[in-house]
This record gives structure tokens, sequence and C-alpha cells, in this order.
């Protein structure tokens, strides 16, 4: 199966996994280049980001049995929640949407087996920044906004698939999982998670 690790910036997804369950697919770190004037470029690049960690926790998978995603390979939530705050334009959701509803339908990127997400309060987020002296954190306070619609997102995922959605990162370890979603790469379900979500203007 197929495990995500999700939270806002400094909620501790990459230490939790450091900590907890050994190999991981690590968060992209690559170059991101230069927003292009066309935005299906941008759209274009961060679909194929989000299909090789997807191909990367299948490897895993294979491998362990089990792979952990620091961070969702479905990055759709961030260009959701951009929108949601107004700090981004809808059409730039609506680019990553339709060429990831497309990886969906040809087997190449899905909705994880379930989903850990932490969600410390802003104050605790900003604490944990301020100590981190080892990672840069651009546009941390955007980020930190980010945190409304990111629960948004993971609720409408939560009453879409009960059980799937696991709130917290827990000490002890590795929390219960729910068995393996049967078609995890299905499409209709992406559409109903975005139809469950908030509309945008």
């Amino acid at each position: 199966m197929i495990v995500v690790v999700e939270g806002p910036s400094a909620a501790g997804k990459t230490t939790w996994c450091r900590r907890q369950v050994g190999r991981f697919v690590p968060e992209h770190s690559g170059v991101v280049p230069a927003e292009p004037g066309d935005g299906q470029v941008l759209a274009r690049y961060w679909a194929r980001v989000s299909m090789g960690r997807w191909a990367e926790a299948e490897r895993l998978e294979r491998a362990d049995g089990i792979a952990f995603c620091d961070t969702d390979p479905v990055k759709l939530h961030y260009a959701w929640g951009m929108a949601a705050l107004g700090l981004a334009p809808r059409a730039t959701f609506d680019r990553e949407l339709v060429l990831l509803r497309s990886a969906f339908e040809a087997g190449r990127l899905g909705l994880a087996d379930a989903v850990l997400v932490g969600m410390p309060d802003a104050e605790t987020l900003q604490a944990r920044r301020d100590a981190d002296g080892t990672r840069r954190r651009r546009n941390f306070a955007t980020h930190v906004q980010l945190r409304e619609p990111l629960r948004q997102w993971y609720e409408a995922l939560d009453s879409l698939s009960p059980g799937r959605v696991i709130w917290g990162l827990p000490n002890a370890g590795v929390p219960k999982l729910p068995e393996p979603r049967p078609a995890r790469t299905d499409a209709g379900l992406l559409d109903e998670l975005v139809g469950a979500l908030p509309s945008l203007r």
C-alpha cells in the first residue's frame, strides 16, 4: 500500500518519516523553473513531478510492501488552496486538474491508500520554523495561510472515503492503517473530491 504523510510547512512531515518509517519518497526538492509566461508549461512540469513521485512510491511498494511519501504526489491541493485564498488564478488549478486527471486515467497517478495529516496551529508552525536553521522555507507566510484549504481538501477526501485520512502524526509510530484502496487510480474519485470542495470563485 501507499501512505502519504501530509501537512503544512513545518508540520513535521519529514522528521516523522525519518524517525518512524525508514525509506520513503522524499518531498520534491528539485530546482523549480522560473514561472514561464505560458502557465501550461508550468502545469506540465508539476504533472511530471507528480507522476515521477508516484512511480517512485510504486517501486518502494513493490520492494517493501508499503511505501510512505513525504507530501502527497497528487499536490493538486496546493493549486486549489492558492485559488481558494485568491493568491493565484483559478485557471492554474484548472490546468493542473486536466493534466493530473489524464494521468489518473493512464494509471500513472492515484490517491494513496491512507493519508496521515499533521495540522499544528499557526503559532506552532511559526515556532518550529524559527527553530529550524537547517531549511529555507520560502513563502512561509503563504504556506501558513494554506493550512485551512489543506484541511478542507482532506476533510473532503475523508467524507468520500471514510477511514483513509488519519489526523495527526503519532509519536508512537505508524498507526493502524486501513485496507488498501481497491482502485486508487480511479479518476472518478478525483472528480468526486473536487466536486466536494467549496466552490472557487
